[in-house]
C-alpha cells in the first residue's frame, strides 16, 4: 500500500476535513459547525468502508514513525460528557500497534498535581519520540471547566495577586507558546473537539440510564453540568478562536453521529502524519556487512543441523548391519 493516499481518497479526506480544520482562529464561530453534519454522507456503511482504508495506512504509517525514532505525535480529545471520545479513541487506533502509542485520561487533578503549574502533568505524559501520544482530556480543561467553575482555580493554590480578570488570556498565550515550543521541538499535534449537541447528548444520557449495561458510564455529576451548557459552549469558541494555529490546529468535529465524527478523526490523524516524511531507516554499507554475516551464520546452522543429523543416521545403520 502507497504512503500516501491520491487521487478519490485524497478529495474525500478535504471534503471532510477542510470544513472542520481551524488554524486561525480570528473568524471561527461555533455555531457554523452543524454537530449533525456528514457532509452529505448518509451511508454508514460507506463511513466504516472509508475508516477501515485508514486504520491500514495510519497502521503502516505508525510503524515507519516508531522505527524512524525522529517524531512525536500528541493528538488531544476534548468533549462534552457522552460526545465518544473513547469510542473515537478506540475505533480510530484500533490497527496500531499498542507499543507505539501512549494514552493517558487525565480527570480531576490529585493533591500533587496541584501543588505544580498547570502544564506540569500533561508535560510528563508527553509521547516519546517514535510514538503516538493521545490526551483523553488535557492541559485545555484549564480553561474550559476550571472557567466555568471559577471555585477551582480558587483551590489551585495561584498566588492570589496573580488572578486576575487577564488570567484566561494569560493563559491562552501560555498554552500557544508552549504548542509552539513542541512543535519546534519535533511534535506533530493535533487538537479534537468532538462537537456534540445538547439534544444529542441528552438521548445518550438516557441511554446509559435504560441499558444495564451502560449504566456504568452515566454519572449525575455529567447531567448537572447540562445546566451549564452555554457557558461550556461560550469557552470553546473562546479556547479555539485563541489557540488555533498551523503547527496546532483544532478539528471541529461533528460528533452526533459517531461514525462520521471517527472518520474524520482518521482523517486528522492522517494529515498530521503525512508531512513527516515517514519512512524505515536507511541501512548504511557497514550495517549491510553484518546483515550478510549474520545470514551466512544462521544458513551454515542450518546446514550444519542436517549434516549431523544424516551422520547420526548413516552410522546407526552401520551398527545395525
Amino acid at each position: 500500500m502507497p504512503d500516501k493516499l491520491s487521487g478519490p481518497d485524497q478529495k474525500a479526506i478535504d471534503r471532510f476535513l477542510t470544513p472542520f480544520r481551524v488554524t486561525d482562529g480570528k473568524k471561527f464561530r461555533l455555531k457554523d459547525i452543524d454537530p449533525a453534519d456528514t457532509r452529505g454522507l448518509k451511508s454508514k456503511e460507506q463511513a466504516v468502508s472509508y475508516l477501515q482504508r485508514g486504520i491500514q495506512v495510519l497502521a503502516e504509517m505508525q510503524e515507519k514513525l516508531y522505527a524512524q525514532d525522529q517524531w512525536g505525535v500528541l493528538l488531544m480529545f476534548q468533549a462534552m460528557d457522552a460526545a465518544g471520545k473513547d469510542g473515537a479513541i478506540k475505533h480510530v487506533m484500533s490497527g496500531i500497534n499498542p507499543q507505539g502509542t501512549q494514552v493517558y485520561a487525565f480527570k480531576a487533578p490529585s493533591a500533587e498535581e496541584i501543588d505544580h503549574d498547570f502544564l506540569w502533568r500533561t508535560t510528563r505524559s508527553l509521547p516519546e519520540r517514535g510514538r503516538i501520544g493521545i490526551f483523553n482530556r488535557s492541559y485545555y480543561e484549564e480553561v474550559l471547566v476550571v472557567r466555568v467553575h471559577p471555585e477551582i482555580l480558587e483551590k489551585q493554590k495561584v498566588p492570589k495577586k496573580l488572578v486576575t480578570k487577564d488570567i484566561w488570556e494569560e493563559r491562552f498565550e501560555d498554552i500557544v507558546a508552549f504548542e509552539r515550543y513542541l512543535a519546534r521541538n519535533g511534535y506533530a499535534i493535533a487538537k479534537f473537539f468532538l462537537h456534540v449537541s445538547s439534544k444529542e447528548q441528552k438521548a445518550r444520557f438516557l441511554e446509559r440510564l435504560e441499558r444495564p449495561e451502560k449504566n456504568w458510564k452515566f454519572s449525575l455529576a455529567d447531567a448537572k453540568e447540562r445546566s451549564h451548557w452555554n457557558e461550556y459552549m461560550d469557552a470553546y469558541e473562546d479556547m479555539i478562536r485563541h489557540t488555533a494555529s498551523e503547527h496546532a490546529p483544532w478539528y471541529v468535529v461533528p460528533a452526533d453521529k459517531k461514525w462520521f465524527a471517527r472518520l474524520v478523526v482518521a482523517g486528522a490523524v492522517y494529515e498530521t502524519m503525512r508531512p513527516l516524511d515517514l519512512k524505515f531507516p536507511a541501512v548504511d554499507d557497514a550495517k549491510r556487512k553484518d546483515l550478510a554475516a549474520a545470514r551466512e551464520a544462521l544458513l551454515g546452522e542450518g546446514n550444519g543441523r542436517r549434516s549431523g543429523g544424516t551422520k547420526v543416521r548413516q552410522s546407526r545403520k552401520a551398527a545395525k548391519g
